[in-house]
């Protein structure tokens, strides 16, 4: 470990710069939003298919569900998602990024391996909560983050998890792109929920906080905050020599 940074190059400071203030635009012309009917098939056919009927329902979170699950869980551990991988590769043209400046967003691709978050969702209302999930995670046709039972290493033995993988087959798939060139997204996409550079650091911070370090992310936060600080001194240059 000797050499490598062991505090974060990416700050708060860092995302004010990139944060403004921007109205939401909505779905924008020809979207397809998912129905009320359409997440009601989605939940049950995700409860049907559960690979281990009887035994309790875990969730596996490798992003903002971490910092921001909004559902209710009973237990909470850390797993691996073999053959699966964090990925900025789904471009974004509303949330956290518009349609003149799309911005990139997280999602669990195919290939490699993840170390996340187990939760263990409460039996009562799986219903209630997958409906939460869904609403969440997917809003238009076809969904772009699928709902997909998965298998998870835990130091207990593996366990079957809900995950929400990248659809390939998505418009908005971005494919692999190298750390460099999603910095320069991150670093100036915002949407009307935040910035690229706030979700990036909230994830990375959430996963240390768990002794999770993900050397792409961990990689990736130094870029970005590069990327700003470059981008601060260009615009203080343009306006020195505009004065």
């Amino acid at each position: 470990m000797s050499g490598i940074p062991t505090s974060l190059s990416l700050t708060p400071a860092h995302v004010a710069q990139v944060h403004r203030a921007i109205a939401d635009g909505g779905p924008g012309p020809g979207a397809v939003l998912h129905s009320d009917a359409d997440y009601e098939e989605w939940v049950g056919r995700m409860i049907r298919s559960h690979p281990s009927p009887g035994t309790p329902i875990m969730l596996f979170a490798y992003g903002s569900l971490i910092w921001r699950p909004e559902i209710e869980y009973v237990g909470e551990t850390v797993g691996v998602a073999r053959g699966w991988h964090r990925s900025f590769c789904f471009r974004m043209i509303r949330f956290r990024g518009t349609p003149e400046q799309p911005g990139l967003m997280m999602a669990l691709d195919r290939g490699g391996q993840c170390r996340g978050v187990l939760y263990e969702l409460p039996d009562d209302d799986i219903e209630g909560q997958f409906t939460k999930l869904f609403r969440r995670e997917f809003t238009y046709k076809p969904p772009n983050s699928m709902p997909r039972w998965i298998k998870v290493e835990t130091a207990s033995g593996p366990v079957s998890a809900l995950a929400f993988v990248m659809n390939r087959a998505s418009p908005l798939y971005a494919g692999s792109l190298s750390l460099e060139a999603v910095a320069e997204v991150l670093a100036c996409a915002c949407g009307h929920v935040g910035s690229g550079a706030e979700y990036l650091l909230n994830t990375v911070t959430h996963l240390e906080a768990r002794g999770i370090r993900d050397r792409n992310l961990w990689r990736l936060q130094a870029l970005v905050a590069e990327c700003i600080e470059h981008n601060s001194r260009a615009v203080h240059a343009n306006e020195v020599a505009s004065a």
